[in-house]
């Protein structure tokens, strides 16, 4: 019975003395849960191109070397860094990388908003990546007419998957242009609607000081691997009394699911200029798309003419294309 009563004496301490050190050193609270690090990610694409010219030969070169980096720097705030690495304009010419895109976005739900370089929201076969262009190179007056990369700011908003508008205010000076010479402005708007899921419209235009105004509408139509795709731009100079002005239509159509047909016939006109700036052309193609279309072999026949009545000369064009 006495040793029954030590032991519990002996229990009855310890566990008091076990408590008198918890009250004095209590446990420390647990760590806050880690913010999760930004995050950062890798892409980009290569095109090595031959081209055989009428009157000119074989020439080989690297299209496209371009290297991009993105990620998120906090909640719905995103970032994109892209440089293209340049081979020189003749044999002897210095290697260089340019910039590409770098800005800042932010996108707390349907609302966006967008600073630094970027490209203009103008015409859609321009804001489409060249890397998933159906044709080795975009339409005449696209190249001619779109206001390209410049720096400035966006506002955008998507009303659902049916509807998006966007509109911007850059220097107008172009691309990697820090100073705005002039103290004009160029604004930049563009619309689109989806009123069915195979159909999409669109409408842009784009208004640079007093000098001129850039307008155009487009529209693509995708149906059980048939794409029919076209647009019809303008540029109106302040003082001019006729319009740039040109088109561009595209069908498309999957044999195989790696394998696409392509046709595209366009035509551009300077008339205010000189009708001998007309340029007309047909080109006609296929791609091959392995790795879930991460490389593209490509070839087209391009037939263009150039002025009125002007002469034709054919070109063929085969590259290889990765995507990373």
């Amino acid at each position: 019975m006495h040793s029954s009563r030590l032991v519990l004496a002996v229990c009855l301490s310890c566990f008091a003395a076990w408590r008198g050190a918890q009250a004095q050193n209590p446990p420390p609270p647990p760590a806050a849960a880690a913010s999760p690090a930004p995050s950062v990610r890798f892409t980009g694409y290569l095109q090595g191109r031959e081209t055989y010219r009428d009157g000119v030969g074989l020439t080989g070169s690297l299209n496209r070397a371009r290297l991009a980096a993105y990620g998120s720097a906090a909640k719905d705030v995103t970032w994109r860094i892209q440089g293209e690495f340049r081979t020189g304009s003749v044999g002897t010419g210095k290697a260089s990388v340019s910039l590409q895109d770098a800005y800042i976005r932010y996108k707390p739900g349907q609302f966006g908003i967008q600073v630094g370089q970027f490209k203009t929201p103008f015409t859609r076969e321009f804001i489409t990546s060249l890397a998933d262009v159906e044709t080795a190179d975009r339409a005449t007056v696209v190249d001619s007419i779109a206001p390209k990369r410049d720096i400035g700011i966006l506002a955008d908003y998507a009303f659902g998957p049916t509807a998006t508008i966007a509109l911007g205010v850059f220097n107008g000076e172009g691309q990697n242009v820090t100073a705005n010479t002039d103290s004009t402005l160029l604004w930049v708007g563009r619309a689109t609607a989806r009123p069915v899921a195979f159909l999409t419209v669109g409408a842009n235009v784009a208004q640079y000081g007093s000098d001129s105004t850039r307008y155009g509408v487009d529209g693509s139509l995708e149906y059980m691997g048939a794409a029919l795709k076209g647009e019809y731009i303008g540029q109106h100079r302040d003082g001019g009394s006729l319009d740039d002005k040109g088109w561009y239509a595209q069908g498309t159509y999957r044999v195989l699911p790696w394998v696409q047909l392509v046709l595209k016939q366009e035509d551009f006109r300077r008339s205010e200029i000189s009708e001998a700036l007309r340029n007309r052309a047909t080109t006609g193609g296929v791609n091959l798309e392995f790795g879930g279309g991460k490389v593209r072999l490509l070839a087209n026949y391009v037939s263009r003419k150039i002025g009125t009545p002007g002469t034709r000369r054919g070109m063929l064009i085969t590259q290889a294309q990765l995507k990373f």
